[in-house]
C-alpha cells in the first residue's frame, strides 16, 4: 500500500485503518487479524475515478445543482468500488463499528461493520469496499449502534444493498468480541 493512499483513507476513516495488516490464511485455519486497507485492491484510489472537471466543490453552496450532481456521481463510484478478490473465502478477524440491520426479540442477527464512527447513520456511507455485511451465526442481544467490536469469520466478496449503504463484502460471523486496542 502506498503512503499516499493510506494518508487519504486515514483522513476519511480515522484510527481503525492504522491497525496492522497480516497475510490472509487458508480456510480451516484460525482467523487472521486484518485491517481495513486489506479490503482494498492495491491499485485503487478512492478519488481516482472522480474527476470534477476543474470544478472547485468547496466553492459551491449546498443547493447548487452542480454540487448535487457531483455527490450523486461520487456515490455511484463508491457504491461500485472494486473489491479485493484475494479476500474471497479468507477467514479473518476485523475491527469496526456496528450499524444494526436486523434485530429480533432474541437479538441482532445482521449488521454492517464500518471503519469509522457514524458511517451510514450520521455520515454518508464509505465506499462499498469498506462496508462488510455481517451475518451472525446466532442472535446477539448486547450490541447497539456504533459499538466497537472485533468480528471473526469467513469473508465473501459479494455486494448487498441495504437501507444504510452498499456493502462489498459479506462475513459469516463465528465470533464477536468487544473492541480493545490491545488484542
Amino acid at each position: 500500500m502506498t503512503t499516499t493512499r493510506r494518508t487519504a483513507l486515514g483522513a476519511l476513516y480515522g484510527g481503525l485503518l492504522a491497525i496492522k495488516s497480516f497475510p490472509v490464511l487458508a480456510r480451516g485455519q484460525a482467523p487472521r487479524t486484518i485491517g481495513w486497507d486489506d479490503l482494498l485492491p492495491k491499485d485503487w484510489n478512492p478519488w481516482g475515478d472522480f474527476q470534477t472537471g476543474g470544478l472547485d466543490l468547496r466553492s459551491l453552496s449546498d443547493d447548487d445543482p452542480r454540487a448535487a450532481e457531483a455527490l450523486r456521481r461520487l456515490r455511484k463510484i463508491w457504491d461500485d468500488a472494486p473489491l479485493n478478490a484475494a479476500m474471497d473465502g479468507a477467514v479473518i478477524r476485523l475491527p469496526g463499528y456496528v450499524v444494526p440491520l436486523e434485530g429480533t426479540a432474541q437479538g441482532m442477527r445482521e449488521l454492517l461493520l464500518v471503519p469509522h464512527y457514524g458511517a451510514c447513520i450520521h455520515t454518508p456511507p464509505p465506499p462499498s469496499n469498506q462496508i462488510v455485511h455481517v451475518m451472525l451465526d446466532k442472535p446477539v442481544k448486547s450490541l447497539s449502534a456504533m459499538d466497537t467490536i472485533w468480528v471473526s469469520g469467513a469473508l465473501k466478496t459479494t455486494r448487498a444493498t441495504t437501507v444504510h449503504g452498499v456493502s462489498g463484502y459479506q462475513l459469516a460471523a463465528t465470533k464477536i468480541e468487544r473492541y480493545t486496542s490491545s488484542r
